[in-house]
């Protein structure tokens, strides 16, 4: 009984404990599949998956990923992202040297981005990862200001201003390898303005506006000749055209004429063949009736001639008549004729006078242009060349001036110099002899030579009308001569006085109290 109650148990623990394993298993698949899913990520399009830590083997610092997936090992590996959105880049680019050694000002807009090929997503994790945008634009700003300031130098502004495909091609050229280090790549640039402090681009602006101007001118005055000479050409055909139709309208009227009298005369000839019919046939019966009627005759021949005077009246009339129905239709004819001629004549003058007139005015359009186009061109190109002068005098005055002033500044500090150097060296010279009067002295005495010969050189062309020999007081002549030289400091005052009223020469009174150090012992009275 009790081995059956144990057995129940232990049946009972054992599916405690299975269920309890089985629910741990759960536990660890669910946990395992969450942490696969966790560190399973995925890559958009617009991102760089970065991968560093251990990379499986591979000398590479980081695996980067472009639009795929990539387990991250946990504890060995971790990731980061890198953005491919393209950055803009302001350089307000401000003097700038070009070839000429002029100032050039090119603002521009620079659109830059991370790249996608394996080398640059590799040099954009190692030097971009974990920088923002404000840091990457600053990193890329330095680079595009260097690059940009290099290519201006080689350039001449003609060539940045006129050929600006050349200069992107230029600039891009010496950006990118620099870019592609760090990992990103050039999209765009967008040249805002090109100007110079000189104002040398204005004048070229200035040439070529003046020049454009000069051609579309020259264009409208050629346009408008053109149209004058198409306006002429309208009105001759018109002329033309009018005379032709008045030309035809007169032949059909002479051909109606022409027609008219061929009836006229068709009538006339019937007319007569009639006449002469009934003349044959009066004469028949004039002759039957003078056959049948002799008695009659007289009668019969009164009735014949009152017969033939009417047939004849009625003649004269029709013949009188067409006469005048020719005549008013011959002048009818002429004055239709003459009033057509005079038209023709008449439109004719109009047109040669506006075609004379309107070759007038293309001759003086021509003349007229001939003579401003040249002289507004060289106007502008006198304009041109003078701005042009201007500035490079200007410029040339400049560095004239630069280098004049750095030479005077330069002589100034040389001079500066100098006088400090001796103001040292007579400082020291006072401090030597113990004050200024005894420095004083010590320098005349050492030019006392050159004072010697230049109060020489002064009294040696001067006359002297009499010689004074000025005694030492000594007792005898012989004595006082020899001690003259000995005592020559004691009797410099008097020289001075002597020189002074004879030769006219003033010696500097610190000559004369080189020996006032010692008195001087008056002569004694000669008996």
């Amino acid at each position: 009984m009790l081995r059956p109650l144990l057995f129940a148990e232990h049946v009972a623990d054992s599916s405690t404990l299975v269920a309890i394993i089985v629910i741990l298993l759960v536990i660890m698949a669910f946990g395992f599949v969450m942490l696969l899913l966790k560190q399973y990520k995925r890559c958009p399009s617009n991102r760089v998956l970065v991968i560093f830590g251990r990379s499986g083997g591979r000398h590479d610092a980081a695996t980067c990923i472009h639009g795929g997936a990539k387990f991250i090992v946990p504890l060995i590996q971790d990731y980061a992202w890198l953005s491919l959105e393209p950055m803009q880049i302001e350089i307000p680019l401000r003097g700038a040297l070009s070839m000429e050694n002029i100032r050039v000002n090119v603002p521009s807009v620079f659109t830059v981005a991370v790249g996608t090929t394996p080398e640059l997503m590799q040099n954009a994790a190692i030097r971009l990862l974990g920088l923002n945008r404000a840091q990457v634009s600053k990193q890329a700003e330095d680079m595009i200001f260097g690059q940009l300031r290099q290519v201006i130098a080689s350039m001449q502004i003609e060539d940045i201003n006129r050929d600006r495909d050349k200069f992107l091609a230029a600039v891009q050229n010496s950006l990118e390898p620099e870019l592609r280090k760090i990992g990103l790549v050039l999209i765009n640039v967008n040249i805002t303005d090109i100007t110079d402090e000189s104002g040398y681009i204005e004048a070229i602006g200035q040439k070529a506006a003046s020049q454009a101007i000069q051609k579309a001118r020259g264009d409208v005055a050629d346009n408008e000749k053109m149209g004058e000479i198409r306006v002429a050409e309208a009105e001759r055909e018109k002329t033309v055209n009018v005379a032709n139709a008045h030309k035809v309208r007169e032949i059909g009227t002479r051909e109606a004429l022409r027609e008219q009298a061929v009836r006229v005369a068709e009538l006339d000839k019937e007319q007569k063949i009639g006449e002469q019919t009934a003349a044959f046939e009066r004469d028949a019966q004039v002759k039957a009736a003078e056959r049948d009627m002799r008695i009659k005759l007289s009668q019969a021949d009164a009735q014949a001639v009152e017969g033939e005077n009417l047939a004849k009246a009625d003649i004269a009339g029709s013949q009188a008549e067409l006469q005048v129905k020719k005549a008013e239709a011959y002048e009818l004819g002429e004055t239709r004729k003459v009033r057509a001629e005079a038209a023709v004549l008449e439109a004719e003058h109009l047109a040669r006078a506006k075609a004379a007139v309107a070759e007038a005015q293309r001759i003086e359009a021509e003349r007229r242009a001939e003579l401003e186009a040249p002289a507004k061109a060289a106007r502008a190109r006198v304009e041109v060349d003078a701005a042009a002068e201007a500035a490079k005098r200007r410029i040339e005055a400049e560095g004239e001036a630069s280098a004049i002033f750095a030479r005077l500044e330069a002589e100034a500090r040389g001079q500066y110099e100098i006088l400090a150097k001796k103001g040292e060296g007579l400082q020291r010279i006072v401090e030597a002899c113990g004050g200024s009067e005894q420095a004083f002295k010590m320098l005349m005495l050492e030019h006392f030579d050159h004072l010697v010969e230049a109060s020489a050189k002064a009294i040696s062309n001067i006359k002297f009308d009499k010689v004074v020999v000025w005694e030492g007081g000594g007792q005898n002549g012989a004595s006082a001569t020899a001690n003259w030289l000995h005592n020559m400091a004691r009797t410099l005052p008097p020289m001075m006085q002597v020189m002074k009223d004879i030769g006219g020469v003033e010696i500097p009174e610190t000559l004369a109290n080189l020996g006032a150090g010692e008195k001087e012992t008056p002569a004694p009275e000669k008996a």
